[in-house]
């Protein structure tokens, strides 16, 4: 008889990524297991090339709000007959939702986050400075403990070559005649600490747009984006701004065939690991310490300066200490297209 697991992590888009390495590897060691991911509908596209016994659940939060709201989705979900519940999430919502199975005698184990170990890491003061279980480690274990014991053997999300790639050559043209070198460029994050200050990024564009033997590949997406990506494509030669010219789907098949991506510490690091591209990281009031550093992705490939105030963050949220983020400021351009040139040069 198949057993039926409920995996729950609702935001945002890198920590729901980041579950794909976990699941999918729980799914290859344990084929007769079926596994439902219960997170928000937006993220549907990331488990778009999941393995047959894994399955995506999207729900709109909004419809299910309150204690009222979350009964609602409990008895949804009951009816699924799951015989185990992973809640990698641990926030209020999952903490209900777990607590209700629990009392209908389903076996229930929550992620431990390890906040005081990152308080310590990121406090501004006598700072621990030391690395930290990763994200995939912890969600690991919350299978280990409903007794799933398996190897990680995730690779990439497409087993094959992906076949949606018509709109990405008649973009570009074909790689295959090995005549360039094609890099991803992410520059955006969601918090000012983890972005790369644009200008220096610019200069890190233009010196690569001088190799007429680079292709370039800007990603980002809203208004503001689009209109910064667009307008470094529009200035330097050999740049293309993939901004709403894509489906989500289209680039990931991108970001498979570039050589290397160029990202923050980002959704698009973990959309890059994730699809087996490498990625070199700049990190600025974060640090891969906190245990969010791509899957696969080694450490050397992370860009950061050694300051006594930072790491200050865990997400980058909160403000510099100093007002002037010289964390970033302190990486230079010529410095990010060094640690570009083993993948350039390979």
């Amino acid at each position: 008889m198949s057993k039926k697991v409920l995996v729950m992590r609702f935001s945002a888009l890198g920590d729901v990524a980041m579950t794909i390495p976990i699941v999918y590897s729980l799914a290859a060691a344990s084929p007769q297991t079926e596994i439902t991911v219960l997170s928000r509908k937006q993220f549907a596209g990331l488990f778009a090339h999941a393995p047959s016994n894994v399955h995506f659940m999207g729900v709109d939060l909004e419809q299910y709000k309150g204690i009222p709201g979350l009964w609602k989705l409990f008895r949804l979900l009951k009816q699924e007959g799951f015989h185990a519940v992973a809640d990698l999430h641990d926030v209020l919502r999952t903490k209900v939702l777990r607590t209700l199975f629990r009392l209908s005698g389903i076996p229930c184990a929550h992620i431990h986050k390890g906040r005081a170990e990152k308080q310590a890491l990121t406090r501004e003061h006598n700072k621990k400075i030391r690395q930290l279980d990763t994200s995939f480690s912890r969600y690991h274990k919350v299978f280990q403990k409903l007794g799933y014991d398996f190897p990680l053997t995730f690779h990439s999300l497409f087993t094959q070559q992906p076949q949606n790639e018509e709109k990405i050559a008649q973009f570009i043209g074909d790689k295959e005649k090995g005549e360039y070198k094609w890099i991803g460029i992410a520059p955006f994050a969601k918090h000012q600490g983890k972005i790369y200050p644009l200008q220096l990024m610019e200069e890190v564009v233009k010196l690569l747009s001088a190799d007429e033997h680079l292709r370039i590949f800007l990603f980002g997406g809203g208004k503001a984006e689009t209109e910064t990506l667009t307008q470094w494509a529009s200035k330097y030669n050999h740049v293309f701004s993939c901004a709403g010219r894509f489906s989500f789907d289209e680039e990931l098949a991108l970001m498979s065939r570039l050589d290397v991506m160029l990202s923050m510490d980002s959704g698009n690091m973990h959309l890059a690991s994730l699809v087996g591209t490498p990625v070199v990281s700049i990190w600025g009031a974060t640090h891969p310490y906190a245990g969010f550093m791509g899957w696969n992705q080694p450490g050397k490939n992370a860009l950061q300066v050694n300051m006594p105030c930072r790491p200050c963050s865990v997400y980058g949220d909160k403000p510099c200490l100093r007002g002037d983020y010289a964390c970033m400021n302190a990486i230079r351009p010529y410095q990010v297209v060094e640690a570009l040139l083993p993948y350039i040069n390979k």
